[in-house]
């Protein structure tokens, strides 16, 4: 197994943190990288980013659906098929998507869990996206 970990890549932080002191950009390696990546694909709307108008994940045209379980195989795929596309440093084990407690539907929270293995090692890992299917400035 390969132990040097510069193949998985090293970017930005996100949210981007600069460091005044030093004039320099906070990076983040490895599985923090992917992790991050994970993040902003899955926050990206098709059509955001310029020059790459597929980027992204959508997740945020299905807010006000109902939720079943049609909808949630959808969203299922929909996760998939972007991590398929933008994201080939990992092979997908399996996405969950779990309905709110009581206290989180107030909130409007979906969790999205997905589940990971890092291509050329046997490590796995999962990375959860809290979709919230309400605005942050909407009230109860």
């Amino acid at each position: 197994m390969n132990t040097n970990k510069a193949y998985l890549g090293t970017g930005w932080s996100f949210p981007p943190n600069f460091d005044k002191e030093s004039e320099t950009i906070t990076m983040v390696s490895a599985e923090e990288d992917i992790n991050q990546s994970l993040e902003i694909l899955l926050s990206t709307s098709l059509g955001e980013r310029v020059m790459q108008a597929d980027y992204g994940c959508n997740l945020k045209d299905y807010q006000f659906e109902s939720m079943d379980n049609s909808l949630i195989g959808f969203l299922k795929d929909l996760v998939e098929r972007a991590i398929l596309y933008y994201e080939p440093r990992i092979k997908l084990d399996r996405i969950d998507i779990t309905e709110a407690d009581a206290e989180e539907l107030i909130e409007g929270l979906l969790k999205i869990t997905v589940h990971y293995e890092i291509e050329g090692t046997n490590t796995r890992y999962n990375f959860v996206y809290d979709f919230y299917l309400r605005e942050a400035d909407q009230g109860i």
